[in-house]
């Protein structure tokens, strides 16, 4: 009997968890491919195993039959009011100047526009101004130098991170540690 409750421990799989939740999108990660506690509806999965990222019409069914392993769910949610004009002129990802980045469009639709993004060792972003909610959704991890409204600091991402950069936020970015992989997800 302790055999079978022991090994009923270990076949237990953990619910997705929510790592950001605000009025314009819910992301949940796992590490074990199980979608309890994500809801329906549409969504960008990004496999964190083989570094891709579809689009799902209804995330909660089609990605149990399709998908496996460690992954993040970005549900966007339509906005409720007008969005408010960016007060400095937006800037999409790569448009900016920048040294040793590269950006490769996978897909976009009428929700969001996901792009592969790549940060090599000493790369830099000059400042920019975000035109849209961005998720940055690391798929290496990294040390980022991020600098937004004076003040520097140096960011330390992991693999299966998600960070929000609102839209209308300003900042300019240089990698000082190893080559940086994510996934952007923009918000429209």
């Amino acid at each position: 009997m302790r055999c079978a409750y022991i090994a009923a421990l270990f076949l237990t799989v953990a619910p997705a968890t929510v790592v950001l939740d605000n009025p314009r999108v819910r992301v949940f990660r796992t590490f074990d491919g199980s979608l309890d506690g994500v809801g329906s509806g549409p969504g960008v999965v990004i496999s964190l195993d083989s570094a891709t990222a579809v689009w799902m019409d209804n995330v909660a069914s089609q990605a149990q039959t399709t998908v496996s392993g460690a992954l993040i769910i970005v549900q966007p949610r339509r906005a409720t009011a007008p969005l408010v004009p960016v007060p400095s002129p937006g800037t999409a990802p790569g448009d900016s100047p920048f040294k040793g980045m590269s950006f490769v469009p996978v897909f976009e639709n009428d929700q969001v526009r996901v792009i592969r993004a790549r940060m090599d060792v000493g790369a830099s972003e000059a400042f920019h101004t975000h035109g849209a909610d961005t998720l940055v959704v690391h798929l290496s991890g990294g040390a980022i130098e991020d600098t937004a409204s004076g003040t520097t600091k140096v960011n330390r991402w992991t693999r299966g991170d998600v960070e929000f950069e609102a839209r209308g936020s300003s900042h300019s970015a240089r990698n000082v540690g190893k080559a940086v992989d994510v996934f952007l997800v923009a918000l429209k």
